[in-house]
């Protein structure tokens, strides 16, 4: 299937997504330091350069776009051009998420995965208590936390 906007409007396009200072992830900064939580952004000295960084807590957190991870959600569709190579995309990038969290908790550090259907969507949540979770979670607890949308669960490691 032919894609429906010329290749130049579509190069713009793609061009224009960040992969740092998503309005997800932005979201998440301000609502987590409004809470007193202080953090460093994009730690590149650890697996996976998470979002969030809280060196004192041990923990981080990832702001995973549903598209950009391959999440089973109403945000993901698989694209209608270019198949293979889209499949081959989202399954590294997969691949590369779960070595990353695997290295972090190797290391000591716990992970905490905010999901984009959590934060908008037809399937959101209230900011508010993804925010009051994720903050409890960094100050309390020895488990990971993946918030997705209209489901929060808790998992033990």
């Amino acid at each position: 299937m032919a894609d429906v906007v010329p290749a130049d409007v579509r190069s713009r396009m793609m061009a224009g997504i960040r992969s740092t200072n998503t309005k997800p992830e932005l979201l998440l900064r301000r609502g987590l330091h409004a809470r007193g939580l202080r953090f460093r952004l994009h730690d590149r000295s650890l697996p996976g350069t998470p979002d969030l960084v809280f060196p004192r807590r041990r923990a981080v957190v990832q702001a995973h776009g549903c598209f950009w991870h391959g999440h089973d959600c109403h945000l993901f569709k698989w694209p209608k051009t270019r198949d293979e190579f889209w499949r081959a995309k989202i399954a590294c990038n997969r691949a590369v998420d779960a070595r990353a969290e695997a290295a972090l908790h190797d290391a000591g550090w716990r992970v905490a995965v905010v999901w984009e259907c959590a934060l908008k969507g037809r399937t959101r949540l209230d900011h508010g208590d993804v925010l009051d979770a994720l903050a409890t979670w960094i100050r309390c607890t020895d488990m990971r936390i993946d918030i997705r949308g209209l489901d929060a669960t808790l998992e033990e490691r």
